[in-house]
């Protein structure tokens, strides 16, 4: 169990080093372990001390556990053996490490993790660095030798956490040959029955020892919570989520550009959305636009940033709904590439005014004879729960954590890699259930007067 469990390892690290490379070399790993296993258990056969305790000659008190695995050795080979025990737990903490990135990154896709810095250190698309994670990692394995002390106390945490690895692994296959394969549930029930019953057997005999574990299942809270909370919290803030067609409201957008009336907000005011269509954007894009103090530009742009499965993508289209008045811009980005949307956004428009597709206004402020470069004001909109909201205990719990968790992590502007001096950051209250009952009612008493007074 324990060769197939310590092979399994490798598979975490399947992002990074490719399938074909992982099924080599898991044939050699499981041979190796196995007879690794089997010297170890000839040695403890042959031994007279049942329990692998030896008195220490100085003291009757002091007992010295033997290790199998260094006292099978010969006495001159016991250093070198040590240095190369040594370098494969680095290399076997390198999968867990490797893994974690890669569970990290397909949590973040699957929209049950908070959005996260990650970097790219090679072409290919798996082999990913996130520094959060590795940070986390680094506290945690600090965190439990300090705990533990000696590898015998963790011994009984390190046989649960494998067990429900495994468990998780079955349950896992189980949905894989049902709903990917379209087994038979039968065959499905057959197979998962065999590794239920032996995985069951090892999970009865070790959950006894869950009080050693209890800090583990603090961590694993943690991760569960973070998990749950931002996934059912996404779902009902998407529920809340309205796209408009733009050109609804295209004449409204002339009208207000060539108000003069309205103080001009920037030459070029410029908007990230989300929305794939390129003739739509979010509704709180157009109450941003419209709403209080009205935005009025030359130009609306509308942003919108795709991820590409290639590395090294660096394509962009542009859909003009008004000529020179409302431009989307739609960039695909690589997935090797560090967004640096501002960056990318000028030299578009440099191509467009090259190409004599589009005009450039006179600045804001008068200043274009002083500086012949147009401004830009890009506007970022951050969402925050209006006190105006009533919410059920566990709807209000969700939002509200899940905007602590947003809070957090990394901001739109850091990335998509905007200039904090040309980014207008507003507010926007989310109304999702307004309060409908007020209890608050007009004294009818009459007020007097100060002569009366």
């Amino acid at each position: 169990f324990l060769c197939t469990t310590g092979a399994e390892a490798l598979y975490s690290d399947l992002g990074h080093c490719g399938i074909k490379n992982i099924r080599i070399t898991w044939i050699f790993v499981k041979i190796s372990l196995v007879i690794n296993y089997i010297g170890q258990a000839a040695w403890v056969m042959h031994q007279p001390n049942a329990y692998l305790k030896i008195v220490a000659p100085d003291t009757k008190l002091t007992s010295i556990e033997l290790n199998p695995f260094f006292e099978m050795m010969p006495h001159w080979f016991l250093l070198p053996s040590i240095i190369i025990a040594t370098a494969a737990t680095i290399i076997a903490s390198q999968a867990l490490i490797s893994g974690s990135f890669t569970l990290v990154s397909e949590a973040m896709n699957l929209n049950f993790w908070p959005r996260v810095t990650v970097r790219q250190p090679s072409n290919v698309k798996g082999q990913i660095y996130i520094p959060s994670v590795n940070t986390i990692l680094w506290f945690g394995c600090v965190l439990m030798v300090v705990y533990f002390k000696t590898s015998s106390n963790m011994e009984a945490a390190y046989g649960f956490s494998i067990t429900v690895a495994m468990m998780m692994t079955t349950i896992l296959l189980n949905y894989f040959l049902r709903f990917k394969l379209k087994w038979n549930r039968f065959y499905v029930a057959a197979i998962i029955s065999v590794f239920a019953i032996i995985e069951g057997s090892f999970f009865i005999a070790n959950v006894a020892k869950i009080k050693e574990r209890w800090m583990f299942l603090f961590f694993e809270l943690f991760i569960f919570m973070t998990m749950y909370v931002w996934y059912y919290a996404r779902k009902i803030h998407n529920r809340f989520t309205k796209f408009v067609d733009i050109g609804k409201y295209t004449e409204q957008l002339l009208e207000l550009s060539t108000d003069d009336a309205i103080p001009k907000f920037s030459t070029h005011v410029i908007y990230l959305s989300k929305a794939n269509s390129p003739s739509q954007i979010e509704e709180k894009i157009i109450k941003s636009i419209f709403s209080k103090k009205p935005k009025r530009a030359d130009v609306y742009w509308f942003l919108h940033i795709n991820r590409t499965s290639e590395p090294y993508t660096m394509t962009y289209d542009v859909s003009e709904l008004i000529d020179d008045k409302v431009i989307k811009v739609n960039i695909n980005i690589g997935f090797r590439i560090q967004p640096k949307t501002e960056l990318y956004f000028k030299k578009i428009v440099q191509e467009l005014v090259a190409n004599k597709e589009l005009n450039l206004h006179i600045r804001a402020d008068g200043s274009t004879k002083y500086n012949p470069e147009p401004d830009f004001k890009f506007v970022v909109i951050e969402k925050f729960l209006s006190i105006e909201n009533e919410f059920a205990l566990r709807e209000g719990l969700l939002l509200k954590s899940y905007f602590l968790l947003k809070d957090m992590s990394l901001s739109d502007e850091k990335a998509f890699g905007l200039d904090k001096s040309d980014v207008v950051v507003e507010q926007i209250p989310l109304l999702y259930y307004p309060i409908t009952k007020i209890d608050l009612v007009r004294d009818k008493r009459p007020v007097l007067s100060k002569d009366e007074g």
